[in-house]
């Protein structure tokens, strides 16, 4: 089975920094799309970064890039959301993913890990 397993959340204030993990297992780990979702309240859940696992190529939303980055260890079979900056705008719940591409849309991903809250006051 495949699963991905996040870690990292919490409560920060504004200004500050998080880092989350993902480990996944039970994936084919190469030329694939580890990405990082969130959820905030009462919206619809929105692509913050991907990556590919080969390390082709990395894809941040606009209302992160300059503040968050991500990463993978592939000996560790980790990707991380380094997350600097932090806004009361960017509480939500981020959601590690996985799939063959990387696209826009939470669709496009076969498997999903639990979920990490974050919250900035």
């Amino acid at each position: 089975d495949v699963q991905l397993v996040e870690s990292g959340g919490g409560s920060v204030e504004a200004g500050g920094s998080l880092r989350l993990a993902c480990v996944v297992s039970g994936y084919a780990y190469g030329g694939n799309c580890l990405g990082w979702f969130r959820q905030r309240p009462g919206k619809e859940r929105e692509r913050v970064a991907t990556i590919y696992t080969d390390g082709r190529r990395t894809t941040y939303d606009d209302s992160v890039k300059g503040r968050f980055t991500i990463s993978q260890d592939n000996a560790k079979n980790t990707v991380y959301l380094q997350m600097s900056s932090l806004q009361p705008e960017d509480t939500a719940v981020y959601y590690c993913a996985a799939g063959s591409t990387c696209g826009p849309y939470s669709r496009g991903y076969n498997y999903w890990g639990q979920g990490t809250q974050v919250t900035v006051s």
